[in-house]
């Protein structure tokens, strides 16, 4: 019994049921990218925000750049328990999700840039008195990255570039007894039955090239490597679950946060329109399990606080978009894309396929500044799914969800 309400407890630390990109991987990472469903990220370089899809083409910028954006996520994701007849209503917070950028050219061959954004992120938040309490409650992992790169023009054509990326990583979370609480001695549903708490610093690179076939159009390639994190410093809170000999002890998970890579297409047809396109694949078939451990911990394997295989696959994402000139002062930009499903679908990830419907604009405040807003509606695929709860008791649910995505966003041009 530990064994499994450990593992299903886990595992929340890292996927969201609201996840907008396949698992828990965030892809808000600028206003105008999510006007165009981040199509074409690593080639359009409208703004300093392309550093986090593609480094190389920091070449593209005479002048340094700053740029901000601020996303609020807005998710309505619901499950329904069709074993014991319980609805869960909006299970996943609104949230924000910040980050900023800032390029400069060195000279005619290089350029420098850093970011501060993230790739992976949760926050859910279950009813305390739900059945299924052992295998959902709440659940967040904030994590933040800083990443320094640089760029150089080999040729006219031809532009490469490399970072390093540093990740600080923190999550927490609670799970209730739910229809557990008998076994334990209780009627009370809510009960906490077990927390965590987790906090590290883990590192990775990213190189990029981007390859200008003329002036109207350009190629970029991107690739991000996975990032280990290792929660040596978690701290598991059994309560009274008896998986550990002690209410809190010292624990230790390590996962990685898999790779990704990206090809990216931009074309100007002329001073008016443009398109782009772009796909993405993240190596979700890296996760194979989650296992945390401590030497005070025994759910049948000493040593063992709770073991549970994953399967995955790497996923693709497809996006195509257009891009339109107005007049000086506007711009405007829309976006489809489809992100396929990576994992089966559980209680924690009830993960599906999801269809981005995007639109966005510009607008040019003065000679150095320019302000972007950017609009999603993210469809996923309802669809029903069991689950073994830690009595070997199977539950069949069905979940549902839709997300509204917002952005705002500021490009400063120091001339």
């Amino acid at each position: 019994m530990n064994k499994k309400n450990c593992s299903l407890l886990t595992i929340s630390i890292l996927f969201a049921c609201h996840a907008n990109a396949a698992g828990f991987q965030v892809a808000e990472h600028s206003a105008s990218g999510l006007g165009r469903a981040f199509s074409g990220e690593g080639a359009v370089a409208d703004n300093a925000s392309v550093l986090a899809r593609n480094p190389a083409a920091m070449t593209l910028f005479e002048n340094a750049q700053f740029s901000g954006a601020l996303s609020i996520v807005d998710p309505e994701v619901n499950v329904y328990d069709k074993t014991n007849g319980e609805q869960s209503d909006d299970v996943a917070p609104l949230q924000l999700v910040p980050a900023a950028y800032y390029i400069s050219p060195i000279n005619e061959k290089w350029a420098w840039g850093i970011g501060m954004f993230t790739n992976y992120g949760v926050a859910t938040d279950y009813p305390d008195d739900i059945s299924a309490g052992d295998m959902a409650g709440d659940t967040a992992l904030v994590s933040v990255g800083i990443n320094p790169n640089i760029a150089y023009r080999v040729n006219e054509a031809l532009s490469v570039g490399a970072g390093v990326n540093f990740v600080y990583a923190h999550a927490e979370l609670t799970r209730h007894k739910g229809s557990l609480a008998p076994l334990f001695g209780s009627t009370d549903k809510s009960e906490n039955l077990i927390g965590m708490t987790g906090t590290t610093f883990g590192y990775g690179w990213n190189v990029g090239a981007l390859y200008e076939l003329s002036e109207k159009t350009r190629f970029g390639l991107g690739y991000r490597s996975k990032v280990d994190l290792d929660f040596d410093d978690g701290e598991f809170s059994s309560y009274d679950s008896g998986i550990a000999t002690a209410p809190k002890v010292d624990g230790r998970l390590q996962i990685s946060l898999p790779s990704i890579i990206e090809v990216s297409a931009y074309h100007e047809f002329n001073e008016q329109w443009a398109m782009h396109a772009g796909w993405q694949q993240t190596e979700w078939s890296t996760f194979t399990e989650l296992k945390a451990t401590s030497p005070q911990c025994n759910d049948g394997t000493a040593g063992q606080c709770f073991y549970k295989p994953e399967h995955y696959e790497n996923n693709n994402r497809y996006s195509l978009g257009a891009t339109y000139q107005m007049n000086e002062s506007w711009t405007l930009r829309a976006g489809l894309a489809f992100d396929e499903q990576a994992g089966e679908a559980t209680l924690s990830i009830p993960d599906s396929d999801r269809f981005w419907y995007s639109a966005g604009l510009t607008y040019l405040m003065s000679d150095n500044m320019t302000i972007d807003a950017g609009f999603a509606l993210v469809k996923s695929r309802s669809g029903s799914f069991k689950e073994t709860n830690a009595a070997d008791e199977v539950l069949e649910f069905e979940a549902e969800g839709t997300a509204y995505i917002s952005a705002i966003q500021m490009n400063y041009t120091f001339k």
